[in-house]
Parts: structure tokens; sequence; C-alpha cells
């Protein structure tokens, strides 16, 4: 069964850093671009970071662009999100997904598999 899990949320002050993981089984993330995106409440769900398959492309939302990196590990099966700098307006459920291509992917429609998100709440 793909399945995948992302942890590493939480409560951080404004200007604080939170670095969210996301764990794959029942597949392996070779052959996979993966994508973070982010809900706040009331809004749409949103790109926010994505990775080709080999790592060797990636593509940010303007909004996180110079504050958040994306980085795989294939051989731990695991895809990062370093997030530093954060702001109230970054406060969302974030999800990671996958999507069976080897280029970027920055449309939410084109991601077949979704873990179940974890919050991010920037507050003082």
């Amino acid at each position: 069964q793909l399945q995948l899990v992302e942890s590493g949320g939480g409560l951080v002050q404004p200007g604080g850093s939170l670095r969210l993981s996301c764990a794959a089984s029942g597949f392996t993330l070779d052959n996979y671009a993966i994508g973070w995106f982010r809900q706040a409440p009331g809004k749409e769900r949103e790109f926010v970071a994505t990775i080709t398959s080999s790592a060797g492309s990636t593509d940010y939302a303007d909004s996180v662009k110079g504050r958040f990196t994306i980085s795989r590990d294939n051989v731990k099966n695991m895809v990062y999100l370093q997030m530093n700098s954060l702001k109230p307006e970054d406060t969302a459920v974030y999800y990671c997904a996958a999507s069976n291509t080897m280029s970027v992917v920055t449309t939410r429609s084109r991601y077949g598999y979704w873990g179940q998100g974890t919050q991010v709440t920037v507050s003082s």
C-alpha cells in the first residue's frame, strides 16, 4: 500500500525554523517527483515546493523562495522541507505528495498520492 507520512510540524515563533519530513512506504520515491503543498483555514491548497525524482531540479512558490528548501534522500526514501524565517502567514497544514513523473510538477491535480498532513503554526 502506497503511503506518505509527514512529520516535523509544530508551533514556532516568527523568524524561527522547522524541518518537515515526508516518509514513503509501500513504494520507492526514485521515480516520483515530490511536492509540498499547504492549506490554511478557509483557503485553497496551494503549491509550496517541488523536487524532481533525480533531485536535479526544484521549484518554489514565490512566497517561500529564499526561505524554504526542498531536498530528498532516495536511499532513505525521504523528502524534506527546511523552512526558515517563518512568518505567521506560513501557518497551514502542510502536505507532501508524489507524482509519477520525471519533470517539475507544480499543479496539484498531477499529484496522485498524498499524505495526511502536518500542522505548522507560526505565532508569538
